[in-house]
């Protein structure tokens, strides 16, 4: 929303105890929830391609089908392979947490390739892939994941996404504290 410049109401709600007007339009009371009019949007992603066809400029999505079908196809991998392992750390014991933590650090660092080879992920614009990779990467400092040994090229780009005002406008007090820098 704050890539699109699009004003609106932002209540933050702690997830494991979701409001009841919440749990009245969202079955599942999960984060975010997007409420317009009559419509309720109740998964990141629906949400992020919704704001991108709803307020077209800037456009976060290639116009033609097929570069929209390999963007969506990304993104349900960054959600198998890294928002999956974040779960499992954010959920899990201390055991299953390291291994997971380590499993997410070595996935990053095999795909540091891709993180070198352009100034986005995969693009040279902006896209709805670095809207859904900030918040992961911004999180890794917390969970004890250093982005010095990720190497320059995924430290550049994080740091790249972190410095977007939109991006920034973004973070709750909660997740501003995440990083130590933030303010």
């Amino acid at each position: 929303m704050f890539e699109k410049g699009v004003t609106a109401d932002i209540e933050y709600f702690n997830p494991s105890e979701p409001p009841e007007d919440v749990l009245e339009l969202n079955p599942t009371g999960s984060s975010p929830t997007l409420i317009e009019r009559e419509l309720v949007l109740y998964d990141a992603r629906i949400i992020m391609e919704y704001m991108d066809e709803r307020f077209p400029h800037p456009p976060l999505h290639q116009m033609d089908p097929v570069s929209r079908a390999n963007t969506r196809m990304i993104i349900k991998r960054i959600d198998q392979d890294w928002f999956q392992l974040l779960d499992e750390i954010l959920t899990s014991g201390e055991k299953k947490s390291a291994r997971a933590k380590k499993m997410l650090r070595e996935s990053l660092i095999a795909a540091r390739p891709i993180f070198e080879s352009q100034p986005y992920f995969m693009s040279e614009e902006y896209s709805l892939i670095d809207c859904a990779l900030a918040p992961l990467l911004w999180r890794l400092p917390s969970l004890g994941i250093d982005f010095n040994t990720l190497g320059p090229a995924i430290t550049t780009y994080a740091n790249r996404l972190f410095a977007r005002e939109a991006f920034q406008l973004s973070l709750s007090k909660e997740e501003k504290a995440m990083m130590p820098q933030s303010k």
